[in-house]
């Protein structure tokens, strides 16, 4: 027997039902910490524990006075803030974790580009300015970028000094707007802009042990991202890209892995594929973001979360393979503003081939806002199929079913 499993989970994660059911199906208890009503899912068995998250080191000293009675075994966020908040936590109850500084420098895009950097590891040329100054000795095509937002939120290229202008007005505008103010966090104060890197984009998933990274799915991107902003849709796997190069990157990843510190539990990375060969964009130390945990099926029927939660728990022997064949998930992205009266064509895009599901996220009478300003999708279809060719067909599909009625929000 072990002891329970705390669980951060705050109010923006999509991922809440998934972890809970991978802790019941595994049988771990869980004691749950979040920042929203405390009325929330009975698998809850000993909580939630309503706790601000906004400073991680006041929330992971008061979540480990209070959760120290129960004994747990493993403290587990599910997201860039409260990966640092389960690993301040951590240190506090003296459970495993990873480094706290290396979390932290893994969620700041400045932090992480100096440590790739000092390691050897190759980076665009970059430089970060505080909100209301101009950077200089700016090399164009350039993108420019929040230092601690995630989702590709005001992330915006610029082809030229009109256009830096232009976004930098802009992505001032979001990072001041009361939502993002309210969460007091310095990083939200400064910028980064960097040379853009051609090429494809990837993201691997893995699991790290004491240092060592089993990859657990490599997606490969099949949507140009170029600009001028970034939002992503399709994630397919397995990679189309040579073995060569799926070794590449995986080399990548535990190098940056190393150099940022990291060495327990999942991490997620994002990459370019330049010309002269894989550029770290990120890695974080989480899992993937939104629903599209759900792709990926190991073994009999494990899902990520499980794998989380078995890791977290020291059950460290080697994840089982992937399931056979291929799968992939579309970010339904949101193309127009307003509050969300309808969503039409869902019948017709859960009846195209190989789609396994497609599910709404977003609300009724919820405020939808496209990127680079928002941070949310309109939800997610699942596809599962022999090839990834035929994966990305359904899920193009079924994306092109799918249209919003929105009207213009109140004043």
């Amino acid at each position: 027997m072990h002891g329970p499993v705390v669980l951060l989970l705050p109010t923006t994660s999509y991922q809440a039902e998934d972890f809970l059911a991978a802790a019941k199906k595994i049988g771990v208890e869980v004691l749950a910490v979040s920042d929203r009503c405390p009325v929330l899912a009975e698998e809850w068995t000993l909580g939630p524990l309503p706790v601000k998250l906004r400073d991680a080191e006041v929330a992971a000293a008061r979540i480990a006075g209070e959760v120290a009675a129960q004994r747990p075994v493993a403290v587990v966020g599910v997201d860039d803030q409260t990966a640092l908040i389960a690993a301040l936590a951590a240190a506090h109850l003296g459970l495993p974790h990873n480094p706290p500084d290396a979390v932290r420098a893994a969620r700041n895009k400045d932090q992480t580009r100096a440590r790739l950097q000092e390691a050897g590891i190759p980076v665009p040329r970059w430089q970060t300015f505080a909100l209301g100054e101009l950077p200089q000795d700016v090399s164009f095509p350039c993108v420019i970028k929040p230092l601690s937002l995630s989702g590709s939120r005001g992330v915006m290229r610029a082809n030229d000094a009109a256009e830096l202008e232009v976004v930098l007005s802009r992505l001032t505008r979001l990072l001041r707007t009361p939502q993002l103010a309210v969460r007091r966090d310095p990083l939200l104060q400064r910028v980064l802009i960097e040379d853009f890197i051609p090429g494809p984009e990837v993201a691997l998933e893995g699991l790290l042990t004491d240092g060592a990274l089993h990859v657990l799915a490599l997606f490969d991107k099949p949507d140009p991202l170029d600009g001028p902003f970034f939002e992503e849709t399709l994630y397919v796997t397995p990679s189309r890209h040579s073995p060569a190069l799926q070794s590449a990157i995986a080399e990548s990843v535990t190098g940056a892995a190393r150099a940022l510190g990291l060495r327990e539990g999942p991490v997620h990375s994002e990459l370019r594929l330049s010309p002269e060969g894989p550029r770290i964009l990120e890695v974080a130390a989480r899992s993937i973001g939104g629903l599209c945990g759900r792709t990926l099926r190991f073994g009999l029927g494990v899902t990520l979360e499980e794998l989380v939660l078995r890791h977290a728990l020291g059950l460290k022997a080697a994840p089982p393979p992937r399931e056979l064949g291929a799968a992939g998930v579309l970010m339904l992205p949101i193309r127009k503003a307003g509050l969300l009266q309808e969503v039409r064509g869902l019948d017709a895009a859960r009846a195209v081939p190989l789609i396994e599901d497609v599910v709404i996220t977003a609300h009724l009478r919820e405020e939808l806002v496209p990127l680079p300003e928002g941070s949310s999708y309109l939800g997610f279809a699942f596809a599962r199929g022999e090839t990834p060719e035929a994966v990305e067909r359904a899920l193009r599909a079924a994306g092109s079913c799918i249209e919003t009625v929105v009207s213009h929000k109140l004043a």
